[in-house]
């Protein structure tokens, strides 16, 4: 019986090492980066004794399957809508083979590297610490140090790195190697800060005040989107918020604000906290952030009564990557998840953007809401930059998470020409969204021919307003702006029509994309303005989906309605 018949050339390689005999390896090149990424400059080689801690994600084994799985638990009318998945069902997708495990390991053992520790919600990640000049052994690499132009941070990484030939269908990647990115945007600094006693709090307080064309408040969402003062019922339904760059939530600010412009709400109610990769929430008022607060004053203060989660994530090489491996891992995740930071898609390597994105897959199956905020830069990305083509920003391009952009105004409500919006250079265009794709491109025509790839995932999705959003921060109130805004007040529309549907006995929305570009008819269209950048006036707001506020804002009582409510 010839059983080596039955291996991988991989697990032959195995065997043969662990019976004395050493295996040649050949290398190939698994990433590498032409040039340094803009805003670094190279510094001298790494010492050969500084410890690197790295990370090798491993094969899942069947993520085109699951993606398929994806489709039919989220797609109106299909006979597997609702029926999402439980996290062991996504494990016999997502997890590594048991071959792949044991030879990866078996390489490393190799090089004396035995203290590997699997980790990650589907035990695909192997982790390890080593010193540089092991690393460069290993990986056929050079790490050196790399300095950041605008922080002055070094960091250690190398522009090329390899893996044994035969092992190229087990390992997706090794990190951080030639990553650089990092995390930006979030909203503006307060455009001004006014102290409480020098305006009329129970005029911004009231329904439908009359200074909502002056500052956005809970009381002019639920007047310019239906949405509802009743508290939600269900306590099965969640919301998680994540917190990046140690931004800090304030439950002093937020009982403040809840107190001033949410009178039917009780101002002690408040959020609990969940900490990532020593992750913190200080509550010393001159610590609450921009960003933090923002996020939870319109998640609770406009969710009323659905339980919200700050999840504070400590800053580290893998910060995105372990907050999602945090969720994915709760038996019980959260139904909605919002996010008010992202990346240039070009600043993060189109591996680690692979991996993130099928990482809001999996949480889609299971029915939990991925929503982000799609930037702030108009068609420049984050932030506003020199360019000639149009920047697409990350994660709003994952195909497999709902990208959220801005407006602006009520009477008309427009376009906020911060708002980030275009086409992926990573990911193509998803069947559910072409017909609406295809319509606005052909009435584009050749505007902005060449600047961007026509043919890729489109986004935003959707939009909320996102100018003159008033927060309290540090004991005094200010106006922000920015898809920060946005992302998580749509959040919280989406959190209360699930909290209807639980007590209906229906399943949650779970995936939005396939549901939103079936239903036009639920959102408020939006056809003024636009999204300028690189020298641009961007792309036009139009009737039906846009690059700048997708297919428009939410109107809660036709969600209701498309969602059988």
């Amino acid at each position: 019986m010839m059983v080596l018949a039955s291996l991988s050339t991989a697990l032959i390689a195995f065997v043969l090492m662990v019976s004395g005999n050493p295996v040649s390896r050949v290398m190939r090149v698994h990433d590498r980066l032409e040039v340094v990424p803009t805003g670094f400059a190279a510094a001298e080689m790494a010492r050969s004794e500084t410890l690197l801690h790295l990370r090798i994600a491993l094969t899942a084994r069947n993520i085109t399957g699951l993606e398929t799985v994806l489709m039919s638990v989220s797609a109106p009318g299909s006979p597997s809508y609702g029926k999402y998945l439980s996290l062991d069902q996504v494990k016999e997708y997502t997890s590594p083979s048991v071959e792949s495990v044991t030879v990866v390991k078996a390489w490393l053992a190799e090089h004396n590297v035995t203290n590997v520790a699997v980790t990650g919600a589907y035990n695909d990640l192997l982790s390890f610490s080593v010193p540089a000049g092991t690393a460069n052994s290993l990986f056929s690499s050079s790490f050196q140090n790399y300095v950041d132009l605008d922080s002055g941070e070094r960091i250690i990484r190398t522009q090329q790195y390899s893996i044994p030939e035969e092992l190229e269908s087990h390992i997706a990647f090794v990190h951080p190697t030639t990553s650089f990115a990092k995390s930006q945007f979030g909203p503006t600094a307060p455009l001004f800060s006014i102290p409480i006693p020098n305006y009329n709090v129970t005029e911004l307080a009231n329904p439908v005040p009359g200074t909502c064309g002056r500052y956005i408040t809970p009381a002019c969402l639920q007047a310019l989107y239906g949405i509802p003062t009743s508290p939600a019922t269900q306590s099965s339904n969640s919301m998680s918020v994540t917190g990046f760059l140690n931004q800090y939530a304030n439950r002093d600010d937020l009982a403040q604000f809840l107190k001033d412009f949410r009178r039917d709400v009780n101002s002690n109610t408040s959020f609990k906290d969940q900490f990532v990769d020593g992750g913190m929430n200080s509550q010393d008022i001159s610590e609450a952030g921009l960003e933090a607060n923002l996020d939870i004053q319109y998640t609770v203060g406009v969710a009323t009564g659905v339980p919200v989660t700050f999840v504070s994530v400590g800053q580290s090489n893998n910060d995105f990557v372990d907050a999602f491996n945090v969720l994915i891992s709760q038996t019980e995740p959260p139904t909605v998840v919002t996010t008010s930071y992202g990346y240039d898609e070009a600043d993060l390597p189109k591996y680690l953007a692979n991996y993130m994105c099928n990482q809001y897959m999996s949480l889609g199956t299971r029915g939990v809401s991925v929503l982000f905020a799609s930037g702030d830069g108009g068609v420049a990305g984050t932030r506003q930059k020199q360019c000639t083509i149009f920047v697409p920003t990350f994660p709003a391009s994952c195909p497999w998470q709902t990208a959220v952009g801005a407006t602006g105004g009520i009477n008309p409500e427009v376009a906020a020409s911060l708002s980030s919006g275009g086409f992926s250079n990573y990911f193509p265009s998803p069947d559910y969204q072409k017909p609406a794709i295809s319509k606005y491109l052909t009435a584009l025509g050749s505007t902005n021919s060449g600047r961007y790839h026509a043919s890729g995932r489109a986004f935003p999705d959707v939009a909320a307003q996102g100018e003159k959003v008033i927060i309290g921060y540090r004991g005094r109130y200010g106006l922000v702006e920015g898809t920060s805004c946005s992302s998580p007040i749509f959040a919280s529309v989406i959190s209360l029509i699930n909290d209807r549907l639980i007590a209906a006995g229906k399943p949650v929305l779970g995936f939005l994309n396939p549901f939103i570009y079936a239903n036009p008819q639920a959102f408020f269209d939006i056809t003024a303005g636009s999204n300028p950048g690189c020298d641009t006036n961007g792309f036009p707001a139009t009737t039906g989906w846009n690059p700048v506020t997708g297919m428009g804002t939410p109107n809660f009582s036709a969600l209701l309605k498309a969602a059988g409510l």
